[in-house]
């Protein structure tokens, strides 16, 4: 009997070592794999359908990151609930730096909008790429021509200015109800599949304006067919220079859609080093800036502590601002 329990003590004592020595060699490992990231292929999970300017923007800085970072970089289109599909998918994933993610603006929204419970305090925030301000846009000839003029008319008639949108609790339908929460004026939205859509309907007469991206109605704009009250940024957008903020008229409202990239929470901090150095690098190259000029984008890096503190604050905006409103 004693040999017995002796054998079993032995075998055991075996065992202990073997899996000591096995988690020793293991975390080794995965130092050796940190000290020498990235040393394989680094998936780009992009929440929205390939072609809008979500997937070209992370296409292209994909690009520049797979030649910065020397390892193929691969494009991983998962749509679905305004982004939160993709955004969820990026949450669960291991934080070893071999997931990044792109995040909209609806990263700040879909937990108010009751659509999912993200967050920015959910990931590691890497750094800011791009912001796209609302335009509100009427017909050319239409009977007002600054926004004071506009906001008056819809006042004075509740409910007769129907704005276009592309989709409810989309961030153009948010711009439209946070311009009527701050102003107190009385529009009717109507959502449409996208926001070109919205902009043939104004363009036929059935809506009298639109809350969307500059670049959205700047050919119809150009063409002499449709003009901009104000653009919902804190300066003036490049596209149309002459055109005045809401806060230039003395409306204290910023709404715009803007775009970063992030990585699962906990990701080591050498990583994700490596990896905010490579997307500042991205957002200010010739190639992203040819991007953006073509699409109507503004360029707008900011610093993974940066964009961290405008993550927040947005998050915190959209949480007091949406209870608020009507979304109908």
């Amino acid at each position: 009997m004693m040999k017995k329990w002796i054998s079993l003590l032995l075998v055991l004592s075996i065992a202990l070592l073997g899996a000591c020595s096995s988690e020793t060699a293991k975390n080794a490992e995965s130092k050796d794999a940190g000290s020498d990231y990235p040393n394989k292929q680094i998936e780009l999970v992009i929440p929205y359908a390939p072609g809008g300017a979500s997937d070209m923007v992370s296409r292209t800085v994909g690009s520049y990151l797979e030649k910065d970072l020397g390892v193929p970089v691969i494009a991983n289109n998962k749509t679905g609930g305004t982004g939160a599909v993709g955004m969820s998918y990026v949450e669960g994933k291991n934080p070893d730096g071999y997931t990044v993610g792109y995040v909209p603006v609806e990263m700040a929204m879909v937990s108010a909008l009751g659509f999912a419970d993200i967050e920015p305090s959910k990931f590691d925030l890497l750094g800011r790429a791009i912001v796209i301000p609302a335009a509100i846009t009427v017909p050319a000839d239409a009977p007002y021509n600054t926004i004071e003029e506009f906001i008056q008319y819809a006042k004075d008639n509740p409910g007769k200015v129907r704005v276009g949108n592309s989709g409810t609790g989309s961030i153009w339908h948010i711009a439209a109800a946070g311009l009527a929460e701050e102003t107190g004026a009385n529009f009717k939205y109507v959502p449409f599949e996208g926001a070109a859509p919205a902009v043939a309907a104004l363009l036929g007469g059935h809506i009298e304006a639109v809350s969307v991206s500059p670049s959205e109605v700047k050919a119809s704009v150009d063409g002499g067919d449709l003009k901009i009250l104000a653009v919902m940024s804190k300066d003036r957008d490049k596209t149309f220079p002459d055109v005045p903020t809401l806060i230039e008229s003395g409306i204290d409202l910023e709404i715009a859609a803007w775009g970063g990239f992030v990585v699962p929470k906990g990701t080591p901090e050498d990583v994700k080093a490596k990896l905010e150095e490579s997307v500042k690098g991205a957002v200010e190259s010739e190639e992203f800036k040819k991007l953006a000029d073509e699409r109507g984008l503004n360029q707008a890096h900011l610093s993974a502590e940066e964009f961290t503190k405008f993550a927040d604050d947005q998050y915190k905006f959209f949480n007091e601002l949406i209870p608020k409103m009507e979304l109908k």
